[in-house]
C-alpha cells in the first residue's frame, strides 16, 4: 500500500490502497488541541476499500490490509473475514490481514461490498477486538455504451408543419456511474434524415428541419440518431436508433372531376328511386380529409333528379325522382359540383375548394304498358240491383306514341265466385251474380289491361266494390231464450227480457218494436211490453198456472224494424210451467225443461228431435209395407171399420209412445198378445189402487168365446190401470162390452163437436177419469188456445 495509517481507539492499522491527507498523520498521537490521544477501549471503526471494476491482471487483486496492535508477529493472532463475498469473492490471509479480490467484478451489477473482520486469538478463539463492519466500494470505469429505450421508433407528424415543429423526443441510457466522471454522460446527434429533420444534442427531441413537407409528395421517412458517452469526446461508447416517421394527411386538396362532360342513358321504363348515373370525383387527401359532397347545381328537368354521395367509394350517385317520358322529354341536363366536407381553413386561401361537371342523361324509348287513369277505383252499388247492371268504369291509354288499343279483362283470381265482370272494350264493371250485402260487403277485384298489338304488356289497377245496405232482413231474437214460468205467477209479473238482432245496417242504427202476435192476443196467457231501447219484457196475464194442465206455452213475438222497407217477423219463445218456492226459485219443470237444465243445448235438442222424426218415420213405412203384405180378409166389411188407431190430440202427446195401443189383428190371434203389456209414454200413478170390478158382457152376435174373452181380459186390464186409455186415444174393437157408467166414449157416431160440449160430469166419474176430468174440465180452458 501507498500509505499505512493507525486508527486510534481502536489498536488497528489500517492500510488502504489509496492515499490519505497528512491531518490523518496528526491524528495518531495527538488530538485537535495537542492532547495526546489515549485508548479507552477496543474497538472497530467503520473503514472503506476501493477497488476498481473489471481487473484484468492475472494475481488476485489486492484490496488492503487490516492490522490489529495486539499482533506482535509471533503468529499467536488470527483474523477472520465475514459478509458480503466473504471466502469467495473477497479473501483474507489471516496471519498478516491482506484482503484480495478472486475474481473480476462489475460495478453495474453490483457497486459495493459490505464486509465484517475480527482479530481472534490462534489458541483459545477468543476476540482480541471487536468486530467492525467495513465497505468495498467497486470504482467505475466506462465500460457500457448508451442504450435507446426502444428500437425502432414510429411516430406521425402532420404534413405542411411548420419549421421547427417537435416530432418526438428519444432517449439513451447508460449503465455506468453517473457521479464519477463523464462515462454517463450522453449526447445525441442524427446520422440520417437530413435535411428534413433535426435533433437537439442534450434532450433528444426531433424537430423538422425544413417546412411545408407534402405529404402527397413524400410521406415517409428514416431517420438514425446517434447517442454518444464521454459528452461525446474521442474514446466514447455509442449506440443507434431509427426513427420512422410518416407525415399525416392534412385536408390541403379539393376534389376534382377528371372529366368536365359525362354522358348516361336511361330507359324511359326506370323506376323512381332507381340509379341512373355514378361520377366519381379525386381527391389526393386520404380518410376523412378526402370525404366529399355532391350537388345539384342546375337542371333542366326540376325535381326530377337527386344526387348523394356513397360514403364507401366517395362517388356520387343520380337518382330518378320521377318517371321518364321518352315522349315528352328525351334529355336532360344537370350541372354538379363537388366540394370537401370537411375543410381545413388554414389552406382555403391557396387553391379552390369545388370543382363542377356537366351530366347529360338521354332517355331511351321502351314499349310501355297501358296506364290507367287512377291507382284505384271505388265504386258503390246497391245489394238489389238487378244482375247486368253498370257500376262503374275503369279507364286506361297506350302511353307509347303508337296509341295502341286496350283491352280489359277481371284477374279471376281476385274474383273466384264470378260476381264482377268488365266489358273489354270501354271498361264498364257490371253484376255477373246476385250480391248480398250480409254475406259479403267488399269485393275487391284486379282489372287487368293490356296492348291489343302486344298482350304480353298489361298492367293492372285495384277496385273496390262496396255493397250498400238495402232492408232485406227481418229483425228475430238475438238469442235462443228457454223461459219458465211459476205455478204461483201473478199477474204482469216480468218472466223474460228479449232482445233482437238484425243483420242489416241502418245508417241510424236500429230501432225495434216487440209485441204480441195478433193471432194470440185474443185469449193470451201472456203479453209482450215494448221497453223502447230495443228490448222487450215478457208478462204474465193471469194468476196462477197448472203443470198438470198444460206444462208448456207457446209465445208468439212481433219484431219489426224502423227502415224502409219495414221488415219483421215472428218469433216463439217457449214458456215452461215449473213449480216453484215461495221465493221464486224453479224445483219441479216438465221433461223438456228438465233436459235442459241437463245443460244440452238448443243444437244438440234439435238434433235429437230431428233423429227421433227420422225414426218414426221409418217405424210407419216400414209397419205401412207389414200390412200390405199381410193384408186378409177384414173381420168387419163396413166403411167404419178403423184398422189402426184412431188418436185424437188434444195435447202435446209423448211421440211415438202414443202408438202403443191394439192392433186389430190380435183380435184374429189371441195367442199371440203379450202379457200385462203397460204404456210407457207416462209414469203411471200409485195414488189410487187399483179397482177389481166385474164386466158382464152383452150375449154375443157371434158365437166366438176366443173374443170374447180376449176382451174382458183387456177389459179388466184397463179397469185397474187408471193410466191406459182412454188418455188421448181411442182403441176400436171389433165387439164392444156393456156394463159402463160412461156407457160408449167413441166420438165416431156423435152429432156434436168437442165445442159443444161441457166436460164438468168427467169429474163425476170417478178416480179413472181423473186425467180426462184435468184436461177437459174446468172454466179456464186452454185446449184450442195457442198461448
Amino acid at each position: 500500500p501507498d500509505c499505512v495509517f493507525y486508527v486510534p481507539d481502536t489498536g488497528w492499522t489500517w492500510a488502504p490502497m489509496t492515499r490519505r491527507s497528512d491531518l490523518m498523520t496528526k491524528l495518531l498521537t495527538k488530538d485537535a488541541n495537542g492532547v495526546p490521544l489515549r485508548r479507552s477501549k477496543r474497538g472497530w471503526m467503520w473503514n472503506q476499500f476501493f477497488l476498481l471494476e473489471e481487473y484484468t491482471g492475472l494475481d488476485n487483486q489486492y484490496v488492503g490490509k487490516l492490522h490489529s496492535d495486539g499482533d506482535r508477529g509471533d503468529g499467536s493472532i488470527r483474523y477472520v473475514l465475514t459478509g458480503d463475498g466473504a471466502g469467495s469473492l473477497f479473501i483474507i490471509d489471516e496471519n498478516s490481514g491482506d484482503i484480495h479480490a478472486t475474481k473480476r467484478l462489475d460495478r453495474e451489477e453490483k457497486a459495493y461490498y459490505t464486509l465484517r473482520a475480527k482479530a481472534v486469538n490462534r489458541i483459545t478463539n477468543t476476540s482480541l477486538e471487536g468486530e467492525s463492519e467495513f465497505i468495498i466500494k467497486i470504482h467505475d470505469i466506462n465500460d457500457n455504451e448508451p442504450k435507446f429505450t426502444k428500437d425502432p421508433y414510429f411516430t406521425e407528424v402532420p404534413e405542411m408543419s411548420p419549421l421547427g415543429t417537435v416530432v418526438m423526443q428519444v432517449t439513451a441510457a447508460d449503465a455506468d456511474d453517473p457521479t464519477y466522471g463523464n462515462s454517463a454522460r450522453v449526447v445525441y446527434s442524427i446520422l440520417q434524415g437530413q435535411p428534413y429533420f433535426s435533433v437537439e444534442p442534450n434532450t433528444g427531441v426531433i424537430k423538422t428541419a425544413l417546412p411545408n413537407m407534402d405529404r402527397e409528395t413524400k410521406e415517409n421517412y428514416v431517420v438514425v440518431i446517434q447517442a454518444k458517452d464521454m459528452a461525446g469526446q474521442m474514446g466514447g461508447l455509442s449506440g443507434t436508433t431509427t426513427v420512422s416517421i410518416t407525415l399525416s394527411d392534412v385536408n390541403d386538396n379539393p376534389p376534382r372531376f377528371p372529366k368536365s362532360l359525362y354522358e348516361f342513358k336511361a330507359p324511359e321504363s326506370t323506376e323512381p328511386g332507381s340509379t341512373v348515373a355514378v361520377l366519381r370525383a379525386t381527391d389526393a387527401d386520404i380518410g376523412r380529409n378526402a370525404e366529399m359532397n355532391y350537388r345539384i347545381t342546375s337542371s333542366d328537368g326540376p325535381a326530377m333528379f337527386d344526387i348523394s354521395t356513397n360514403r364507401s367509394t366517395q362517388d356520387g350517385v343520380i337518382t330518378l325522382r320521377k318517371s321518364l317520358d321518352f315522349e315528352r322529354k328525351r334529355s336532360y341536363t344537370l350541372r354538379i359540383q363537388v366540394e370537401n366536407s370537411n375543410p381545413d381553413p388554414r389552406f382555403l386561401r391557396y387553391a379552390a375548394t369545388t370543382d363542377g361537371a356537366t351530366v347529360k342523361l338521354i332517355v331511351e324509348d321502351v314499349d310501355e304498358p297501358p296506364v290507367f287513369d287512377r291507382v284505384g277505383y271505388v265504386m258503390e252499388v246497391k245489394e238489389d240491383m238487378a244482375v247486368g247492371t253498370i257500376i262503374g268504369s275503369v279507364s286506361a291509354t297506350d302511353p307509347d306514341s303508337s296509341r295502341s288499343p286496350v283491352r280489359y279483362s277481371i284477374d279471376r283470381r281476385t274474383d273466384m265466385d264470378r260476381v264482377l265482370n268488365v266489358h273489354p272494350g270501354n271498361g264498364s264493371v257490371f253484376i255477373l251474380r246476385t250480391l248480398d250485402r250480409e254475406d259479403v260487403a267488399w269485393h275487391n277485384i284486379s282489372v287487368i289491361a293490356t296492348e291489343f298489338n302486344n298482350p304480353r304488356l298489361m298492367s293492372r289497377v285495384p277496385v273496390y266494390v262496396r255493397v250498400l245496405d238495402v232492408n232485406d232482413n227481418a229483425p228475430t231474437f238475438a238469442t235462443y231464450y228457454e223461459t219458465f214460468v211459476c205455478e204461483n205467477a201473478k199477474a204482469n209479473q216480468r218472466i223474460q227480457t228479449v232482445s233482437a238482432t238484425d243483420a242489416d245496417e241502418p245508417i241510424g242504427g236500429h230501432r225495434f218494436f216487440f209485441s204480441l202476435a195478433h193471432e194470440a192476443s185474443v185469449k193470451a196467457n201472456f203479453t209482450v211490453r215494448d221497453n223502447k231501447d230495443n228490448t222487450a219484457g215478457i208478462l204474465t196475464r193471469r194468476n196462477s198456472y197448472s203443470r198438470l194442465q198444460r206444462s208448456t206455452y207457446l209465445v208468439p213475438v212481433v219484431i219489426s224494424d224502423s227502415d224502409f222497407p219495414m221488415q219483421s217477423s215472428t218469433n216463439t219463445l217457449t214458456v215452461h210451467v215449473c213449480t216453484c218456492d215461495r221465493e221464486g226459485n224453479m224445483q219441479l219443470c216438465n221433461q223438456e225443461a228438465l233436459v235442459i237444465t241437463a245443460g244440452l243445448s238448443t243444437g244438440a235438442l234439435m238434433a235429437i228431435i230431428f233423429c227421433v222424426l227420422i225414426l218414426l218415420m221409418i217405424v210407419v213405412l216400414f209397419a205401412a209395407l207389414r200390412r200390405q203384405q199381410r193384408k186378409k180378409e177384414p173381420l168387419i166389411i163396413s166403411k167404419e171399420d178403423v184398422r189402426d188407431n184412431v188418436v185424437s190430440y188434444n195435447d202435446e202427446g209423448g211421440g211415438e209412445e202414443d202408438t202403443q195401443a191394439f192392433d186389430i189383428g190380435t183380435l184374429r190371434n189371441p195367442e199371440a198378445t203379450e202379457e200385462s203389456k203397460q204404456r210407457r209414454d207416462i209414469k203411471p200413478e200409485t195414488l189410487h189402487p187399483p179397482v177389481r170390478r166385474t164386466v158382464i158382457l152383452p150375449p154375443p152376435h157371434r158365437d166366438n168365446a176366443d173374443v170374447r174373452n180376449f176382451i174382458n181380459q183387456r177389459l179388466q186390464e184397463n179397469d185397474q190401470d187408471p193410466t191406459a186409455p182412454p188418455y188421448d186415444s181411442l182403441a176400436t174393437y171389433a165387439y164392444e162390452g156393456s156394463g159402463s157408467i160412461a156407457e160408449s166414449l167413441s166420438s165416431l157416431g156423435s152429432m156434436t163437436t168437442d165445442g159443444d160440449q161441457d166436460y164438468n160430469y168427467l169429474s163425476e166419474w170417478g178416480p179413472r177419469f181423473k186425467k180426462l176430468a184435468d184436461l177437459y174440465g174446468g172454466e179456464d180452458s186452454d185446449k184450442r188456445d195457442f198461448v
